[in-house]
């Protein structure tokens, strides 16, 4: 991520426009880790998931 500006902010947008709630974030240099109630994990997944790999 220190060289991949936009990452956090990509995931986040991606999360906010599939509306699952951040509970909670944790950053370090490398990773970002955020947790979200279980019943919309699957989402999340594919969320980030379609939000990194479509053109």
């Amino acid at each position: 991520m220190v060289n991949n500006t936009g990452v956090a902010a990509k995931m986040f947008e991606a999360l906010s426009d599939a509306h699952i709630n951040i509970k909670m974030i944790a950053t370090s240099e490398i990773k970002i880790s955020v947790l979200v109630a279980q019943k919309d994990a699957e989402a999340a997944v594919v969320a980030i998931h379609d939000k990194f790999l479509s053109k």
